[in-house]
């Protein structure tokens, strides 16, 4: 039994920054943002919006969506490494939201894999017969973790995320198969260092930035390129199909060059790769649901497309997962 995709969902905060806001406070411009990332503006919450926000935005979105009551919800999984607190974890709010009185859950970090991960995982809950109704959501609030005096880090990220639903297939349609894949030494390259329990919350750390994201941004690059072109491709390879076969390419908005790259290695045209990084920026755990469900608003998937989605994020975290489309 495979698992499927039944609704989708996403939101973003009604804020949007643009590079010629960031103009004003951090030395950059318009046109280096978009010659280096592809990124135009970027949506940001006002204050006191979180992550348990936005998801709940998106949780009833779903619900509706797949014409489904909030108590029908089995479980809920959150990938995200902005919770709104370490604990109670973001799904717990979320459940609390929806009132979805009969699921549990948890927060799942993996950065910008977030969302596959999160998505595998719910795919083998579906699949030992157990659950029935998961909901999977993506969500990043980086605003809350970033430098605005940092030009690596605030150019890239902006905030909100995406969901789906997903229940059990009964032909074969589905989530076909995933590669995923950790490599810790990585872990220094792209790194929030405080709030945690080896440097926990002080003046010390506060004063000293260590509560900002920090990123060797060159070498993550060459680490993204290579890891999202290496697992998109071999997924395929291991699946006996091509770049052609895929109708629709979905990879992490990291940055344009990123993806260029990947959907080049893999032989994918361009008229079938998602891009929206020149909306949203990098949404962390958010990019892929996101533009999942532009894709679905624009019509962009039929019943039985082959359907690819990829990420790289820190960790070092990244992998692919292959999906055989149904209708919703």
């Amino acid at each position: 039994m495979l698992a499927r995709i039944t609704a989708t969902a996403h939101s973003v905060p009604k804020k949007v920054l643009r590079n010629k806001d960031l103009e004003k406070f951090v030395d950059t411009s318009d046109a280096w943002i978009k010659s280096r990332t592809g990124i135009h503006q970027r949506h940001i919450v006002n204050k006191n919006e979180a992550a348990s926000d936005v998801s709940t935005i998106i949780a009833k979105q779903l619900i509706e969506r797949a014409s489904i009551t909030a108590d029908q919800i089995d479980m809920i999984i959150v990938g995200t490494v902005t919770p709104d607190h370490y604990t109670p974890s973001t799904a717990a709010i979320i459940q609390k939201n929806i009132s979805a009185v009969n699921a549990w859950g948890f927060d799942l970090s993996a950065a910008c894999s977030g969302f596959i991960f999160s998505l595998e995982t719910a795919s083998n809950f579906i699949r030992s017969g157990k659950y029935k109704k998961i909901m999977v959501i993506g969500i990043d609030i980086m605003s809350s973790i970033l430098d605005y005096n940092d030009r690596d880090t605030c150019v890239i990220f902006g905030d909100g995320g995406g969901g789906v639903i997903i229940e059990p297939s009964y032909d074969d349609n589905g989530i076909i198969d995933s590669i995923l894949h950790m490599d810790g030494n990585g872990g220094e390259l792209l790194i929030l260092p405080g709030g945690g329990s080896r440097i926990p919350a002080s003046y010390e750390s506060v004063k000293s930035g260590q509560h900002y994201l920090k990123q060797d941004g060159k070498t993550v690059f060459k680490h993204a390129v290579k890891g999202m072109a290496d697992v998109s491709e071999k997924i395929l390879k291991q699946n006996n199909i091509s770049g052609d076969d895929i109708s629709l390419f979905i990879p992490h908005q990291a940055n344009k060059r990123i993806i260029d790259a990947a959907s080049e290695r893999c032989g994918i045209a361009r008229e079938k790769v998602m891009v929206n990084i020149d909306k949203y920026g990098n949404t962390t755990a958010g990019t892929i649901p996101i533009a999942l469900n532009e894709a679905i608003e624009q019509n962009k998937l039929k019943n039985g497309d082959y359907i690819l989605l990829s990420s790289f994020g820190a960790g070092f975290t990244w992998g692919s997962i292959l999906i055989k489309w149904n209708e919703l």
